[in-house]
């Protein structure tokens, strides 16, 4: 008799408790379809994700063609995260540097300072050499630094590789025909970016003197001893680059005699990039056609480029 009762007990047992396990079953199916569905009575649908945004713009290495005639053409690009640098085949080969070496120079008189104080007078040299392209105060500053030492100094301070003195005839000595590479000179653009050539105390004061470089390449702005050098890579930017902070910048040029050429090298440093366009050409030409040059490689090399569309990520299909 108990077993009887024992046994009809467990029949009611299973029994209630398929009761339980069915609805329960059928509930979590019915959460599995809903939720494939788009729950909450969507229709089916799925938001489509937002478009991810194109990173910052900034330069990188890629191809350049511009429609050059003349002597020399070469430029160098380096990524100062990385320190790689790309450039035309012939980025190794030399030029005169002209005005480009300049900023050297506030450097080598700044990093000698030290922590003493920079007196109004030096300050003004340093202003007018960088902002004005001042010969005079180059000059200043080249024989303070030591001469021809400054130039040594540069050579094994900055690592360059490819820079010799210039050996024009007649110009020995001079320090606007030192002969440098535009690989040299994006590693010059780094070496006073990163602080090695000026000196922790006044690198932030030399990098906004060569951000305030004032003057265009138009015949109005050129004197004798200086000349408006705010021209080439600085208009080949976008302003959204720009807006990023401060360009520094520092060009070269001179209508040389012994050549018949226009010697012209652009500089520009952020702190992203390092970019230098060194080139040669008939002084008929002008300035203003080094100017364009120098700016069509860097519009060229700007990444994405502008009006770039935006992309989609694709929404990976859900299991059926």
């Amino acid at each position: 008799m108990r077993s009887r009762v024992t046994m009809v007990l467990a029949v009611v047992a299973v029994l209630l408790g398929g009761v339980l396990i069915v609805p329960a079953a059928y509930a979590r199916l019915a959460g599995d379809d809903a939720t494939a569905s788009g729950g909450g009575g969507g229709g089916g649908s799925v938001a489509a994700p937002a478009p991810t945004p194109p990173p910052p713009p900034t330069l990188a290495a890629g191809p350049v063609s511009v429609n050059f005639k003349g002597e020399f053409f070469s430029w160098a690009l380096m990524d100062r995260a990385t320190g790689k640098i790309s450039g035309s085949k012939n980025m190794a080969s030399t030029s005169s540097t002209e005005s480009m070496i300049k900023s050297w120079f506030a450097a080598d008189y700044l990093k000698r300072l030290g922590d003493k104080e920079l007196s109004a007078s030096w300050k003004k040299a340093i202003t007018t050499a960088i902002r004005d392209s001042n010969d005079d105060a180059a000059n200043q500053l080249y024989k303070a630094n030591g001469g021809a030492a400054t130039i040594k100094r540069m050579t094994s301070t900055c690592k360059l590789t490819d820079t010799k003195p210039g050996k024009v005839p007649g110009y020995i000595g001079w320090w606007s025909f030192t002969e440098m590479s535009p690989r040299d000179a994006v590693r010059l653009g780094d070496c006073i970016a990163d602080g090695t050539a000026a000196g922790q105390k006044w690198t932030k004061f030399l990098l906004d003197e060569m951000s305030k470089v004032r003057g265009s390449a138009a015949a109005k702005d050129q004197k004798a001893k200086s000349g408006g050098g705010k021209w080439g890579i600085i208009d080949g930017l976008p302003a959204s680059i720009k807006a990023q902070g401060p360009v520094s910048i520092k060009n070269g040029w001179t209508p040389l005699m012994y050549d018949g050429n226009w010697h012209v090298n652009c500089l520009a440093v952020t702190g992203k990039w390092s970019l230098a366009v060194m080139l040669r050409y008939p002084q008929k030409n002008g300035l203003a056609y080094g100017a364009k040059a120098c700016a069509s490689v860097a519009t060229q090399l700007v990444t994405p480029q502008p009006g770039a569309a935006l992309k989609v990520p694709q929404q990976p299909l859900g299991k059926l």
